[in-house]
């Protein structure tokens, strides 16, 4: 019978698959949305496990409170509006459609009201190219143009800690402790160089997968690795 695949264990959900969430401070989501603006203070800049972004934990002027990607150059102390009649300054927060061309955004809504969504890892941005009667057209971190509603909000700034994966890990102890807060699991052993019990491509004198590596999409768990419904393979001529 043999093993089950890396990929059939996690699916299972067992702990050792499992997002560690009691390691991280809290969703980083915007209030809920509404017409009125808010004005709020941010009280502390945390480290998030797993985030090369800080979050920063902003208290509305209500006691409500949200974390948030900070911005480049966010303090504490720093008061912070979420709204649509709040000014485009680094950190607060405005409906696209309120933002000017040419500002770099992030932490952007794909819906209004999901709190955001694109544009939240560390030096990742977008910019706002223009602007029609309810859509807004923004230049993604990918360099893909993008057409969203105007009513989606957006953190005008750059996220904190730009430049962190430019330090190299060095030790495979790094990537241990890198991954150890994510919810996945390393390392992780290629399927050649698994035995033939362990995995469709395993066994043989020679690493190499004995069968072809593309397989469609309703193929049972136990033989779906590879190439899975793929469109084409190899190198483009």
């Amino acid at each position: 019978m043999g093993k089950s695949l890396r990929q059939q264990r996690a699916g299972k959900g067992s702990p050792t698959f499992r997002n560690p969430d009691h390691m991280h401070p809290g969703p980083a989501r915007y209030p809920k949305l509404s017409n009125e603006t808010l004005e709020g203070e941010v009280k502390e800049l945390i480290h998030d496990p797993g985030r090369y972004v800080p979050l920063a934990r902003v208290v509305l002027s209500k006691g409500e409170e949200f974390l948030m990607p900070a911005a480049e150059g966010m303090f504490v102390g720093q008061r912070v509006r979420v709204g649509p009649d709040a000014e485009p300054k680094f950190g607060n927060v405005l409906p696209l459609s309120k933002i000017p061309e040419g500002t770099p955004v992030f932490n952007i809504e794909l819906r209004p009201g999901d709190g955001g969504k694109i544009a939240r890892q560390a030096g990742s941005y977008a910019v706002v190219l223009s602007k029609s009667d309810s859509t807004v057209k923004l230049l993604l971190p990918s360099k893909r143009e993008k057409e969203l509603s105007g009513d989606c909000r957006a953190t005008i700034g750059v996220p904190a800690g730009a430049g962190r994966i430019e330090k190299p890990l060095l030790k495979a102890g790094v990537s241990y402790y890198k991954f150890k807060v994510k919810g996945g699991k390393w390392p992780t052993v290629r399927g050649v160089a698994m035995n033939a019990a362990n995995h469709p491509f395993g066994g043989g004198f020679h690493q190499h997968e004995g069968r072809p590596t593309t397989v469609a999409r309703n193929t049972p768990p136990g033989r779906k690795v590879g190439h899975i419904a793929a469109r084409r393979t190899g190198r483009k001529r």
